[in-house]
């Protein structure tokens, strides 16, 4: 049996080159959603953008069933 130590020494660089660009890439892809995610998710909007969802507790207040918002959702035609 003939080893060619030239064709695994091809073999090993590019096997070394693969898992190199795998992780330059795979880092890549990480500073790239971090840049692309937004810092605070949860914030109040601001200019004239509303909060869609409010959680009611119904204290004080007259507490509307899933039915009956569903209604007024399709009533106002948003």
């Amino acid at each position: 049996m003939i080893v060619s130590v030239r064709r695994w020494l091809t073999r090993l660089k590019f096997t070394v080159m693969f898992f190199v660009l795998t992780l330059a890439v795979y880092y890549l892809f990480q500073v790239v959603s971090g840049w692309v995610e937004p810092a605070q998710r949860y914030k109040e909007p601001a200019g004239k953008a509303i909060k869609v969802f409010q959680q009611h507790t119904g204290y004080g207040e007259q507490s509307t069933t899933l039915a009956d918002r569903l209604l007024l959702f399709y009533w106002y035609g948003e």
